[in-house]
């Protein structure tokens, strides 16, 4: 009829006016309920506010509903997973070789002049650079709204500029790698072999496996802890003077004799073929047979009847070690850290590598084993599943008291279901906002639980009472969400405005506790709109009247008589409180003195290391030792991590003066499993005071923590604290440093002391 206005499942008695409860409520109906006394008198409410629509049109409240149901669940699966928000700063490795010159050549002729071009780039935070026996390293740390991929363009423009001022006989420009030296690898492979040299493992490890590591997303670059090879020629003094021979002689004689060039072709009359010269000799006993000179009779001089030749390889310091607990050590190892960009979701990436695997394996020789040492992403993963395992735990306790206080299996039914869909619509939302799964947003899902039943359950009881006091449930309905519209609406504003201050903390922190405030913001938010939508619609259709004198179910009886007994008892102690007044004063002072003495005493953390089973650190020797020495420390460092029972493989690593010191060594151990060791916090005091007891060394070990911030360029891999000294003239600032450190050392809280000079 043209008069008419139908609701899909509200009926011609639902009219928006006048109030379709109010229709209902005829006279005689009145006059059937029991009188009501003047203090149980309820509110006359006009209107039905935000949620009437959704009480008179049923379909449209569930199709929304469901829509949210299935964008939460296809978004879930969608979403990354991560240890942290991926806030990271970003930053740029630069690297330069100079073989032969010392730290202070390095430092002059190398770092100067790239340092005064990246000065001059916008936008960064903080450079440090460390120069070593033929090597210089910078780290470059850029503010957090600078675009990495902006960065690397401007570092490579700089080393641009800085080329003509540079050393002319420098064997390779500056390189750089969108990585951070301080962050540690996310996976760790190994590749084993009993019958390849070291130098031909190597060709394997950085042509078959980290060249296709290296193009997957997310990848910044693959560390190779090996050696390549190489071939050695040990010239023989004494055989080049009696021949008249000098250095460069023999220099220029194998320059010459291993020349490689293009030879040209033939153009016949159908085909050119195109000549491939066999001048490149890449073996030892191709070079003992080079020609060098001639003997004054024209007899051939030989380069073995002047020096030494053998396979070898380029760096002969460099000592590794692999032992795995009931396995032979291999006879060659190499091992291969993987390396993530900044801002790269670590378990995509530590995934995407063991996808590679197979393929890897099938292209290698069968003498080649590869072997996953470490992964990170497991221990985020496992600590993602623990959070995850708590929130649901907290969700079923929350439904549990819920129905122990509201009595009802149907009244429980109503905020447990505006528990999960309002956690749906979070995730929804996360997942438009380009979010993980990760621990600080999933304890933000975890502690909003509580607040999440808040809203439906005062929906709820404002429902249930007014039909107590004789309306009918659609009526009560209508009138509470008239009533209470605007009171949930400012309990949720209210609420969410308490976490609106982290949203704006400046820095890394800031950006990283965004996420975690964001989240919980949505989702206490998405509560009150499910409290103002689908809550007053499910009060609407399944609670049952409750009629004067109405039956009470058994919960109900039993809960409602046990909070009368407890109220009652409460009363009778605060009645005898009251009387004794004076006691307030001793009791807030004692509680005030116990919050300062807790709050002083107990450890201060921003994220506890947790038990990731892996264990880093270095051994450092004094400086200047030999490479033989150091290779000697390397073995009783080998023996103390063996004795020890809790380790069950490790890795360590000696001369590696690309990223360390020559008088330091790497370790990582790898501990056995959880339930076959202590915690790791009692492993590595035990381990760590088992090496330091070698003498000439001490060792600095530390857990490689499960859940791990990138603070930048400066962090600190080798110590939990850090002090930084600066001065014009260099010599004093070494002074100064020695003084320091001595004054250290003789505090007992340091467990060691050490300068990076």
């Amino acid at each position: 009829m043209a008069g008419e206005e139908r609701h899909d499942g509200a009926g011609d008695h639902e009219q928006d006016s006048p109030h379709p409860a109010e229709d209902r409520a005829k006279p005689i109906k009145a006059a059937a309920r029991p009188t009501l006394p003047p203090e149980a008198k309820l509110v006359q409410v006009k209107g039905s506010g935000l949620s009437g629509p959704f009480i008179r049109r049923p379909v449209m409240t569930v199709l929304l509903t469901l829509s949210v149901v299935v964008a939460g669940i296809a978004t879930y699966g969608k979403l990354a997973v991560n240890d942290l928000p991926a806030v990271d700063y970003p930053v740029i490795q630069v690297t330069c070789s100079y073989p032969g010159a010392n730290p202070t050549t390095m430092a002059n002729n190398i770092a100067t002049p790239l340092e005064k071009q990246f000065l001059q780039i916008p936008g960064l935070d903080i450079i440090t650079s460390a120069s070593t026996q033929g090597n210089t390293s910078f780290t470059l740390q850029f503010v957090l709204s600078k675009s990495i991929i902006d960065a690397a363009t401007d570092v490579q423009a700089a080393i641009q500029r800085a080329t003509g001022k540079l050393p002319l006989d420098l064997p390779s420009p500056p390189t750089f790698t969108k990585t951070n030296p301080n962050d540690q690898a996310i996976y760790l492979v190994g590749l084993l072999s009993d019958t390849l040299t070291d130098g031909d493992l190597y060709k394997y490890a950085s042509t078959a496996v980290a060249q296709r590591i290296a193009i997957l997303p997310g990848v910044s670059q693959v560390n190779i802890y090996g050696v390549q090879a190489a071939i050695r020629i040990k010239a023989d003094p004494a055989g080049l003077a009696s021949r008249g021979l000098t250095m460069d002689d023999l220099a220029s004689a194998i320059r010459a004799g291993t020349v490689y060039s293009g030879a040209g072709q033939f153009d016949g009359a159908h085909r050119t073929f195109v000549l491939l010269p066999n001048g490149q000799i890449d073996q030892a006993e191709g070079y003992r047979n080079l020609i060098v000179a001639r003997n004054r009779d024209g007899s051939p001089v030989y380069l073995r009847d002047v020096a030494e030749v053998r396979q070898s390889v380029q760096d002969e310091r460099l000592s590794r070690t692999f032992w795995m607990r009931g396995f032979n050590p291999p006879g060659s190892v190499v091992v291969l850290a993987v390396s993530r960009q900044a801002g790269a979701n670590a378990v995509e990436v530590a995934n995407s590598v063991k996808a590679l695997f197979p393929e890897i394996r099938a292209s290698l020789p069968g003498s080649i084993t590869l072997v996953p040492v470490f992964d990170r992403s497991q221990s985020i993963v496992d600590s993602v599943h623990d959070v995850q395992f708590t929130l649901m735990i907290a969700f079923i306790l929350v439904v549990i008291v819920i129905y122990i206080f509201l009595g009802r299996a149907t009244d429980t039914l109503i905020p447990a279901v505006a528990l999960p869909l309002s956690l749906l619509l979070t995730v929804a939302v996360m997942y438009m906002l380009d979010y993980s799964i990760n621990n600080l947003t999933l304890m933000a899902l975890t502690l909003a639980i509580g607040f999440l039943v808040d809203d439906a359950i005062v929906f709820l009881e404002n429902v249930v009472r007014r039909a107590e006091h004789g309306e009918s449930i659609l009526k009560a309905a209508f009138n509470s969400a008239g009533e209470i519209s605007v009171t949930i609406m400012s309990m949720t504003l209210s609420l969410a405005a308490v976490f609106i201050p982290l949203v704006f903390l400046p820095g890394l922190l800031g950006r990283i506790f965004r996420e975690f405030s964001v989240t919980i913001i949505v989702a206490i938010l998405a509560s009150g709109l499910v409290s103002l939508t689908l809550t007053p619609l499910m009060c609407a259709r399944i609670l049952g009247e409750r009629k004067a004198g109405h039956k009470r179910a058994w919960m109900e009886r039993h809960t409602g008589d046990f909070i009368k007994r407890v109220i009652a008892a409460y009363g009778r102690v605060l009645d005898k409180f009251l009387d004794r007044a004076w006691l307030t004063v001793p009791i807030l002072l004692v509680c005030i003195l116990g919050l300062w003495f807790f709050f002083t005493h107990l450890p201060f953390t921003l994220l506890p290391p947790g038990d990731s089973g892996f264990v880093r650190g270095v051994f450092i020797a004094q400086e200047g030792s030999s490479p033989a020495q150091m290779h000697a420390y390397q073995q009783q460092v080998n023996q103390k991590l063996k004795d020890d029972p809790n380790i069950g493989q490790f890795f360590t690593l000696a001369g590696f003066a690309a990223r360390t010191s020559s008088s330091q060594g790497l370790i990582f151990g790898f501990l056995k499993p959880r339930s076959q060791r202590p915690p790791i916090e009692q492993c590595i005091p035990q381990l760590q005071k088992s090496i330091s007891s070698i003498p000439g060394i001490t060792a600095i070990l530390q857990p490689n923590p499960v859940l791990q911030i990138n603070v930048g360029a400066t962090s600190q891999t080798q110590g939990q604290y850090a002090y930084t000294l600066d001065g014009i003239v260099p010599d004093d600032v070494y002074a100064a440093a020695d003084q320091l450190m001595a004054k250290l050392k003789d505090f007992k809280g340091f467990a060691s002391v050490r300068s990076d000079y």
